[in-house]
């Protein structure tokens, strides 16, 4: 009996084996292929017939003890090939465990996830409890539904009560959340709303417990996940409800390898599955907004804080008439601010969004700037490491460079990094416990102490990049101070404008969140500009009203589909030659834009050389199966990489 097999690799296709017995669509099978066996899953289509060709049929090894995969996640993968653009096989691999499947284990390896733990009760405000209500109505097919609230309103509560009915009823729920290092502080509140354990699921589970969940849920012996993208992916039994937490965060986006959007995929995922997603932000992204005017999403929205806590007020600081000292980058007003609220026992941050010491380090007398050989990027200086780092490919370098006349050179450190704001802050605020909070001090096993001590007041100042921003609960911070308000709204993507919204809305919404009043300052330089005004509006909803009629009038997303082709080699006259034949191939077939090929803003990273298509197309052509039949018929050169971008967030 003939039986069609996708394996986890680069093909587009199942392969035909054969089996002594019937086997359904779904079913997890050890098979040959090659010199070695590979698990695969059996599928719901046989792989088309090639005539010219005869293979020997091989047999199928084993069935594995798993409960099957149901029909509606197959028909999610294979969708999910054809609007990425990636082989099935590839969209297979993201739903294993490194290429495996893992059988039924022994029930003591479920029992931690079924324990009984305290927990707590809450009363909701009559804003949640309605929000509440909104979510749980019908829940028993798909719907989208956007929960949008104030920061500090108590979304994450609201969204717990839909979660909890979902399990009552025998259900297990997916949340999906945007940065591993919320997912400590985010198992507490689980923990103390539901009284058990959650699964977790990033990249940093050990591969033990990543075995222990994978087959927990396909067994059911799991109800909840909180994860990261991969979450997604896993072999839920019963999947009863998705929730994506900070919708509009960037981070959703996975770039390297297969390219998708996380968000996007979840919403496609709840529709297959015919079940409702939940889509919480403070500031949704344009996309999510432009489908609540268009009523393909129900919405409801928490207008207030929590026990009616206040936002925090925003004040100006000009730097033209506060002037910055040589070498300085926090003026005397701010500082004078600062210490009124270090006084009264406040917790302040310092917002700079740059890692490091200094993005830029030159030499006095040669003038050289240090960059990265692998990449076309200054390397950035982190002095707690005394290295200099590349923080794309990773290029490590020590600051010896020999200058003109086999001297050594002479440093010159330009611009901020929060280890130089920190160097800053200790000096002015010696009697004070500071410390630095970005990705490189907080994705530690020691972060987990860092966390505790800022929630008990026992740090007075953090300094930190915009990872700060995101789901943090920091009671007695009621100071932020914007340090580079000026750089951060200048530049040349068209979502910079969304981005900062999104960024200061998260990032204020971390003050004043038990009550007390609570100020944001802004240094800058321009203080007529109204880039403040609209990022600090209690309603989003304002701006995000203005950007979908400028986003109309320019014909950009959510209006058109952009796919971006990203063309890599090592050799740059290869790349040039190969990106333009590419360029005509699709103008001769595709009937829409294509712009390019132009050398990537980036044009170099990890040694490879990168050139760029755009492809913008109107949203009702099914311009990606056109895009994939051009792009089979298209052979790729030896030494040529192409990489399909579909719905691009970042232009690098």
């Amino acid at each position: 009996m003939k039986i069609p097999v996708l394996l986890p690799n680069i093909f587009d296709h199942p392969f035909t084996y054969e089996a002594e017995k019937q086997a359904e669509a779904g079913e997890y099978v050890v098979v040959p292929f090659g010199k070695a066996d590979a698990v695969g899953v059996v599928w719901d289509q046989f792989e088309k017939e090639n005539s010219k060709k005869k293979f020997k049929i091989k047999k199928i090894k084993q069935f594995l003890n798993i409960s099957k995969l149901n029909q509606n996640t197959i028909k999610f993968l294979n969708w999910f090939s054809e609007y990425n653009i990636v082989p099935k096989g590839m969209a297979l691999k993201l739903h294993l465990l490194s290429s495996e499947a893992i059988e039924n284990l022994a029930e003591k390896e479920y029992l931690k996830f079924n324990e009984k733990l305290n927990s707590n009760t809450y009363d909701l405000s009559k804003e949640q409890d309605d929000a509440s209500k909104d979510l749980i109505k019908k829940d028993k097919k798909f719907r989208t539904h956007v929960l949008q609230g104030t920061t500090g309103s108590g979304k994450t509560i609201v969204y717990f009560n839909a979660i909890k009915r979902k399990i009552e009823k025998g259900f297990q729920a997916l949340i999906l959340l945007p940065e591993i290092g919320l997912t400590n502080e985010f198992e507490k509140k689980f923990i103390d709303f539901f009284g058990f354990r959650p699964a977790i699921w990033h990249s940093s589970i050990t591969k033990k417990n990543k075995k222990i969940i994978w087959s927990g849920l396909s067994s059911n012996k799991i109800k909840v996940v909180i994860g990261a993208r991969s979450a997604l992916f896993l072999p839920f039994k019963n999947l009863g409800l998705i929730t994506v937490d900070e919708e509009h965060d960037q981070s959703y986006k996975q770039d390297e390898g297969v390219i998708y959007n996380a968000r996007d995929m979840a919403i496609s995922r709840a529709m297959f599955e015919k079940i409702p997603i939940n889509l919480v932000s403070a500031v949704p992204s344009v996309e999510t907004y432009n489908n609540i005017k268009l009523k393909k999403y129900e919405y409801s929205r928490i207008l207030n804080r929590y026990k009616d806590a206040n936002l925090p007020e925003h004040e100006i600081i000009d730097l033209k008439k506060y002037s910055l000292e040589k070498q300085k980058w926090i003026s005397s007003k701010t500082l004078e601010k600062v210490r009124s609220h270090l006084d009264k026992g406040d917790q302040v941050l310092f917002f700079l969004n740059r890692r490091g010491f200094s993005p830029f380090v030159l030499c006095k007398k040669c003038i050289n700037v240090f960059s990265c050989p692998n990449c076309s990027i200054n390397l950035v200086f982190h002095k707690k490491k005394n290295q200099l780092l590349c923080h794309y490919c990773g290029y490590k370098k020590g600051l010896d460079r020999d200058c003109v006349n086999g001297e050594k050179c002479e440093l010159a450190f330009s611009g901020p990094g929060v280890e130089k704001i920190y160097e800053e802050v200790k000096s002015i605020f010696s009697n004070y416990k500071s410390v630095i909070f970005s990705s490189d001090t907080m994705n530690k096993k020691s972060s987990i102490k860092i966390l505790n001590e800022i929630v008990e007041n026992k740090i007075n100042i953090l300094i930190g990049t915009q990872m700060v921003s995101k789901g943090f609960h920091f009671p007695n911070l009621n100071c932020i101070v914007v340090l580079d308000i000026d750089l951060t709204s200048q530049g040349h993507d068209l979502r910079a404008a969304e981005k900062n919204l999104q960024l200061y809305h998260q990032l204020s919404g971390r003050a004043g969140r038990a009550g007390k009043p609570a100020k944001v300052y802004f240094q800058t330089y321009n203080i007529n500009s109204d880039v403040i005004s609209q990022l600090t509006d209690q309603d989003p909803f304002f701006f995000l009203e203005k950007e979908l009629i400028l986003r109309k009038n320019y014909s950009l997303p959510p209006f058109e589909r952009f796919i971006g082709l990203i063309i890599t080699s090592q050799d740059q006259d290869k790349l040039k030659k190969e990106s333009f034949i590419l360029q005509e191939k699709l103008n001769k077939n595709l009937n829409c834009k294509v712009l390019g090929p132009v050398e990537a803003p980036i044009f170099k990273i990890k040694k490879n050389y990168r050139n760029r298509i755009l492809i913008r197309a109107k949203k009702d052509l099914n311009i990606q199966k056109k895009l994939s039949d051009i792009l089979n018929s298209y052979k790729c050169p030896r030494g040529i990489k192409l990489v399909v971008d579909v719905d691009p967030i970042s232009f690098n």
